[in-house]
């Protein structure tokens, strides 16, 4: 029987406790990145992951390819249903699999799988608090080298997965512009933080309120803030009826959507393409 989640965050603890446990899926989604704002390049981890470690049984979970629809015009566009399902059940998860994720930096990447998974109707998923750094930083077991494939159930039908109807749980272009405009009121939070713009970028999204993921984490155990703290750092957005969050390419914005997420809101949406979308209509326009 696969084990049970009672929240969006599982503590390094609970996974050390069910590490094995019958359909359990642990998954690295970490991304490395170089160059800040408009030069920005994302690379695969999947050296990192087998040559510096991971979490014993976890796979590595390819944000970049596997799960973003190819040749969008922004980078780590959401994958399709039909993706979606082959690149979860190529990593072994069925619908019966409770799903842990993480990544090595402030969460971002593994938060952007779980909200993923969350938007196809797939609850049983969780990400590992304060992920990677924590758990190695904690002097729990790692392993290096890759893991191999998932063999194939002798039952075809047993390692089916099958997605849900897409939630809506994303905003597009249209939806923030009638933001910006008061059409469709909602409160925009910009959470990538801001060293990752540089210094020469063209201007964030009108009205928003930046409220940056690392903010959102502690900086000596890299977990989420809670209770009071967390309150706190959206208490400028908290009453809003609806909330976008975004980014640079739509993944520390899902960062801000978990956060809130744990704080109970649940009228959330995460501006999928972020600001290389609206850049991108910017420029189209001018």
């Amino acid at each position: 029987m696969a084990p049970v989640l009672t929240s969006p965050l599982v503590s390094t603890q609970w996974l050390a406790d069910h590490l094995g446990a019958d359909e359990l899926v642990v998954l690295d989604a970490s991304v490395h990145t170089a160059g800040t704002g408009l030069q920005t390049t994302w690379h695969a981890a999947q050296d990192a992951y087998e040559q510096h470690g991971h979490v014993p049984g976890a796979r590595y979970a390819d944000l970049i390819t596997a799960f973003s629809e190819p040749g969008s015009h922004v980078p780590f566009t959401r994958p399709g249903a039909e993706r979606f399902e082959a690149a979860a059940a190529e990593l072994g998860v069925t619908n019966t699999s409770t799903v842990v994720v993480y990544d090595d930096s402030v969460g971002e990447w593994s938060a952007r799988l779980w909200w993923i998974f969350r938007s196809f109707g797939f609850d049983s998923v969780a990400v590992l608090d304060g992920g990677f750094t924590k758990w190695r930083d904690e002097g729990r077991p790692v392993r290096v080298g890759a893991l191999r494939t998932p063999a194939a159930p002798s039952d075809p039908g047993a390692g089916a997965f099958l997605a849900g109807e897409e939630r809506a749980l994303w905003a597009d272009h249209d939806r923030v512009l009638r933001a910006v405009t008061g059409e469709e009121p909602a409160s925009l939070v910009f959470a990538a933080p801001w060293a990752t713009l540089g210094d020469d970028h063209p201007p964030i999204v009108p009205g928003s309120t930046p409220i940056t993921a690392d903010t959102l984490v502690n900086p000596d155990t890299n977990a989420y803030l809670r209770g009071s703290d967390l309150e706190r750092a959206f208490a400028a957005v908290i009453g809003a009826g609806e909330i976008v969050t975004y980014c640079g390419v739509g993944s520390a914005a899902c960062v801000d959507a978990l956060a809130l997420t744990v704080l109970g809101h649940d009228r959330v949406k995460v501006y999928d393409g972020s600001l290389a979308d609206w850049w991108r209509h910017e420029q189209l326009a001018s």
